[in-house]
Parts: C-alpha cells; sequence; structure tokens
C-alpha cells in the first residue's frame, strides 16, 4: 500500500511544476487568441501536454544504459524513416515532411532532433578521451549530422535541419573537439553562405532578404515581421490586458497561435510577461545544465547538456524569429505554441533528462528534489 506514495514523493515535482506553469501559461494565451475559447486550440494543447506529461514520467523511469544501448538503432529507424519520407511521403503546403499511417500523419524529423544528440553522444561516449582531437573523432560525427540534416533540408524543412545540426554539434563541442575546429567551421560557413544561399528554394531566399529588410515588402513577404514587431511593441510594460488584443484578435498577425504566440502574449502581458516567461524557461535550462554536471558517466552529461541546449535552441530561435532578429523559419516556442509534434519532442527531451537526474540521484544516493 505505500508503493505508489513512496513512487509519488519521489517525483520531480519542482520541474513538474515548472513545465507546467509554462504550459498553463500557453493554454491561457491560446484561449486568448481563439477569443476567449477553449477551442479550438485550448483545449487540444492542455490534453496533448497531460498526455506527453505521462509519457515523460514513464521515460524518466529508464535506466540511462537502455537508450545508451538503443542510440545507434534510433538514429538508424529515424534516417531510415526520413528516406521513407522521400519516396513515400505526402506533400502538404509544398513540403514533402510526414507518413500517412492512416490514424496520424508521422513525421520523423521532429523524432531526430533528440535522437542525433544521443547517437552523437554515445559515439563520443565509446571514444577514449584522449582521440578526441584526431581527424578520426571528426568525420564520423559530421556525417551522423550530415545526411539527416540534408535529407530534412531537401523536404524542405531549413528551421527543423537547422536544430538537428546545431543539437549534434552542440554535442560535439561538449565532448571536448578542438575549439579552433569550430572557429575554423563557422569561417568556413561565412565564406560559402553566398553559394548556400543559391540552393536554397526561393521562398527561403525570401524570407533571408527579407529579414534584412522586412520593410522592403510590408504588405507581402516581411508582413509577418512587421505584425509581430507591432504587437509586441503596442503591449507596452504590463501589456493590454487579458482578452484585450487587438493585432491578435482582429487577425493581424498571421500564426498568432503558433510561430507567433510570443507576439500576442507580449499584446496583452507586456514586458513583464515576456520576462517572466523568458525567466521560467531559464530555470528550466539551469536545471539541465546542472543535472549535467552531477551526471555520473560522460554519456549522461552528454545528453543532458545536448537535450537541455536543444530545447533552448527552440526558445532562442523562436524569440529571435518574433523579434525580427532572425528569418522566420517555423521554429515553436514550447508548451506556447499550439501542436503536437514539437511538444513531443520537448517532452522527450525532458523525460530523458529526467532519467539522467534520476539515475545520478541514485548513484550518489539522495533522492528526487
Amino acid at each position: 500500500m505505500s508503493v505508489i506514495p513512496s513512487t509519488v514523493a519521489r517525483l520531480p515535482w519542482r520541474v513538474m511544476l515548472l513545465v507546467g506553469a509554462i504550459a498553463c501559461f500557453g493554454v491561457t494565451v491560446l484561449y486568448s487568441a481563439a477569443g476567449g475559447s477553449m477551442t479550438p486550440w485550448a483545449m487540444n494543447q492542455l490534453i496533448r501536454f497531460l498526455l506527453f506529461t505521462g509519457m515523460a514520467v514513464v521515460i524518466s523511469r529508464v535506466p540511462v544504459e537502455l537508450f545508451a544501448r538503443m542510440a545507434f538503432p534510433a538514429y538508424g529507424a529515424v534516417l531510415g524513416a526520413l528516406v521513407v519520407v522521400e519516396l513515400i511521403g505526402g506533400v502538404a503546403g509544398g513540403s514533402q515532411r510526414w507518413i500517412n499511417l492512416g490514424f496520424m500523419q508521422l513525421q520523423p524529423s521532429e523524432f531526430m532532433k533528440p535522437v542525433i544528440v544521443l547517437a552523437v553522444a554515445r559515439f563520443y561516449a565509446r571514444l577514449p578521451v584522449g582521440e578526441t582531437r584526431r581527424w578520426t573523432a571528426i568525420w564520423p560525427a559530421l556525417v551522423m549530422i550530415g545526411v539527416p540534416w540534408a535529407l530534412v533540408l531537401i523536404q524542405p524543412d531549413l528551421g527543423t535541419a537547422t536544430m538537428i545540426a546545431a543539437g549534434g554539434v552542440t554535442v560535439m563541442f561538449l565532448a571536448g573537439l578542438p575549439l579552433r575546429l569550430f572557429v575554423g567551421s563557422a569561417l568556413a560557413g561565412a565564406a560559402i553562405i553566398p553559394i548556400a544561399f543559391s540552393f536554397l528554394h526561393e521562398y527561403q531566399q525570401k524570407r533571408v532578404l527579407i529579414f534584412m529588410d522586412p520593410e522592403s515588402d510590408p504588405l507581402g513577404a516581411g508582413y509577418h515581421i512587421s505584425q509581430s514587431k507591432i504587437a509586441i511593441g503596442s503591449g507596452g510594460l504590463w501589456g493590454k490586458g487579458f482578452l484585450q488584443g487587438t493585432q491578435s484578435h482582429l487577425d493581424y498577425l498571421p500564426e498568432g497561435h503558433t510561430d507567433f504566440v510570443f507576439a500576442t502574449m507580449s499584446e496583452e502581458w507586456g514586458l513583464v510577461g515576456g520576462v517572466a516567461l523568458i525567466a521560467a524557461f531559464m530555470l528550466l535550462f539551469q536545471w539541465g545544465i546542472r543535472v549535467s554536471m552531477r551526471a555520473q558517466d560522460r554519456f549522461s552529461a552528454l545528453i543532458a547538456a545536448g537535450l537541455t541546449t536543444t530545447v533552448f535552441f527552440y526558445v532562442a530561435i523562436n524569440l529571435m524569429m518574433v523579434m525580427g532578429l532572425a528569418p522566420v523559419v517555423g521554429i515553436p516556442l514550447p508548451f506556447m505554441s499550439y501542436g503536437g509534434s514539437s511538444m513531443l519532442t520537448v517532452m522527450l527531451c525532458i523525460g530523458i533528462i529526467l532519467a539522467v537526474d534520476r539515475d545520478s540521484r541514485r548513484g550518489s544516493g539522495a533522492g528526487w528534489r
């Protein structure tokens, strides 16, 4: 009879409450975006969050050793799914990203975001530390990252491809590869930007050009960024008030419940709401880094830090995008933007970090906190 209360007591309540607070705030914003209605977005978002929270708790009970054993097979399975997408994947909005399973549309590229972290971390965990500065420690990881990156880029999905590359390269950096490698790669990347730009799709090229000068087409390609800036700026310090936003309610702000949900929130909650939300995310990132620092082994440390960074990239890219500091690449804001795929990915990341936390605390003799 005491097993269930004991299990409940060991749950990571502080982290769950923090994530729950962000998600509930997101549901509130979606409720407002729908004009004060739980449909069509808020209720679905709440149900998904509850389901995925249960999934994360279950994942947190999985031994980290199992994640290590399954890292390469999972990478191979998701990579195979990406190939299947190119062969028979469904096309929507000019993009070929989904596999029709009948009961749902599966987007394999979402699963590659956490899986690439696990696979690259597994590679470096098996590699002797003294060999991390050799070429044989570099090219296999680059291939592991480059193949799915290319498959996702040609779907085309620039945002997800960027996230996959960022997650994998972050693990390479954390594994201790020479800093000069990343500096040299950055310089080389900057040098080939003009060439790479010519290979982008027309709409992707337009996004980059509009990012540099959104006012050049304020009623066309630059409309999203311009209206997002107006919504954020009009909120002022305290915001216009709950259910009082005009940009989103009058449909001036496109995608106000998905990619540009931060602008919808800022208009009604102002600078205070925006700072509070960012502070909550910072607490979540701090927890993830602390888990990484007290991990019991190299693999655990790398995946905890890598997955935390993956969630960070979601937040950072989205905020830069809605503020006009980065091109619009379709990256949602975790727990805030409406949608199931991104929430599933983020909760997978949190579940695995929880598993690392549980494993390290069990190894040190400490309980959940």
